[in-house]
Formats: structure tokens, sequence, C-alpha cells
């Protein structure tokens, strides 16, 4: 009975935020990784999410095969465009303006061609036979699938956690973001460690696509959404800062579903709101002598 009381419409609306919120931090900590280390300002991210989104819907089927297939093709995908990103950017270093300009045409162009090659319409992905049906949570019936996403989203972000706080790379990668010159002083080539970030954020967006599929399907204009909310998440949680990007993700998971259902007119406001006093607390903190 007790447990009956906990799960209502909201308790499950909350629990499609918690998934979507995780689907934008897998895609976010690529994101503000690239622009912690790398220095980049990448406004093509969206579009490698909705490459991996398309090739779910290309090569996935109702088994685990062509789930596997999708996943392993979006690995190669992820590597080739973020390590065509690093290059088209190379020669941009230290101009953020032009970076913007840069990525951002690819991404126009990029858009234009899945239209070409994938049509206009939404489309519709569905997750393997195993796993498309629905488990009861009291009296509501939630989809499998996303239960099974949320547990995949937690076990990405303990392995983020571990791989920037507690593993040598990130240590090299805290080493590039503290002192650059005195990281390539004591051997490291931070050149490289930069594409590496950014062949990482490419296969983390691009797998977030693939596995995000069902959650978020691909159509145009969808690049430019998963866009908009990774750069919410990214200012709200601070650049470089893999906690805060995963405390923003959730934030802005629940803004979009829960805070859509509790307040229906003022999600967009909720988001806005946060964005600006998470920028005003920053500067705040920022500036000698002014309070925390």
């Amino acid at each position: 009975m007790g447990w009956d009381r906990l799960v209502n419409p909201y308790t499950i609306t909350a629990l499609d935020g918690v998934a979507y919120g995780l689907l934008l931090f897998v895609i976010a900590a690529g994101l503000t990784l690239i622009f912690g280390v790398a220095g980049v300002f990448s406004m093509a991210h969206g579009t490698l999410y909705l490459a991996g989104a398309y090739l779910a819907w290309h090569l996935a089927d109702d088994a685990w095969t062509g789930l596997a297939l999708a996943l392993g093709v979006a690995l190669a995908v992820g590597v080739l465009g973020g390590a065509g990103l690093a290059a088209a950017v190379r020669p941009l270093t230290d101009r953020p303006l032009d970076q913007v300009l840069a990525t951002l045409g690819i991404a126009y162009i990029a858009a234009d061609q899945f239209s070409l090659v994938f049509g206009a319409e939404p489309r519709m992905v569905d997750p393997p036979r195993a796993v498309a049906g629905s488990v009861g949570l009291g009296d509501y019936q939630y989809p499998v699938y996303r239960l099974g996403f949320i547990a995949v989203g937690l076990a990405m972000v303990v392995g983020m956690f571990w791989l920037v706080e507690r593993s040598r790379t990130g240590a090299v990668l805290r080493a590039v973001v503290a002192d650059p010159g005195m990281a390539a002083a004591t051997g490291l080539r931070t050149g490289i460690v930069r594409t590496g970030v950014m062949v990482g954020g490419g296969v983390l967006a691009v797998t977030a696509g693939v596995l995000g599929a069902p959650v978020i399907g691909p159509a145009p204009g969808v690049d430019t959404t998963i866009l908009v909310y990774s750069l919410i998440v990214c200012v709200v949680g601070g650049l470089g800062s893999i906690r805060g990007a995963l405390l923003a993700a959730l934030g802005v998971g629940q803004a979009l579903t829960l805070g859509v259902a509790l307040v229906p007119g003022a999600a967009a406001f909720l988001l806005a709101a946060a964005m600006l006093a998470a920028l005003t607390i920053r500067q705040r903190t920022a500036l000698p002598g002014r309070p925390a």
C-alpha cells in the first residue's frame, strides 16, 4: 500500500527526468571536457548525437545484434568525427569565435546531408525485442528499455568519474588544464591530449545517440535541441566540471519533464533562470573581495 502511494504520475515523470538527465550528461560530459581541456567551442556536438541516432534507426533491429552493430559503427563514427573536428579547428587555436563559426558551418552542412539521406520526417527507433515491453511500477507501466538505459547511464557516470578523477588519464587531463606549458615541459604532448579529448567526446556523443534513440529519436532539428540543452548543462555545471555537469544534467532533465508536468508554461523559464543564476553566482565568486 505504501509503495502504491509513492508511485504516482509525478513519480513516473520524475523517473523520465532521470533518464533524460543521464542522457544529457553522457552528451554534455564530452562537450564540457572539450571546452575545458581542448579549449574548443564545438557547435557540432549535437550533430554527432544525431549521427548516432540515425545509425540506430538504420542498423538496429529487434535483436541485440543490431544494437551491437550500431554501437560498433558508432565507435568508428565517433573517432572519425572527433578527429575530423579536431583537425578542422586546429588552425583556429585561441580564436573561439572562429571555432564557433567553423563548427557551426559543419553542423549546418551535416544537417542538410542528414535530411537528404534520411528524409525530413521524424524516425521511430524501437529497442531490442527483449527490452521492448513494460514493467509494472505500482499501478503504472514503465518501459523496460528506459529503466535499462538509466542503469547503463549510471554505470557511465561511475566510469566517467573514475576516468577523470582517479585514473592516470584524468591526472594528465587535469595537468593540461592547470598549466599547459608545464605539462608540455614534462614531456606530455598536449596537442595529442587535446585531440584525444575531442575524439573521446565524439565517441560519447555518437554512442549516446545510439543508446538514446528510443528516448529522443532522430529527426531534423534534434541536433540543435541537443546542442542547446548540452550547452545549458555545461554553463550551469561549469565548463570542464564533470561533477557540475551531472548535477546540471539531472536538473535540466527534471525541468524538461517534471517541470512541464507541474508548471506546463514555465519549463523554458526555469532553464533560463537557472542559467542566469549560475552565471551570476560564478561572476560574483570570481571577483576578489566579493562573497561566494
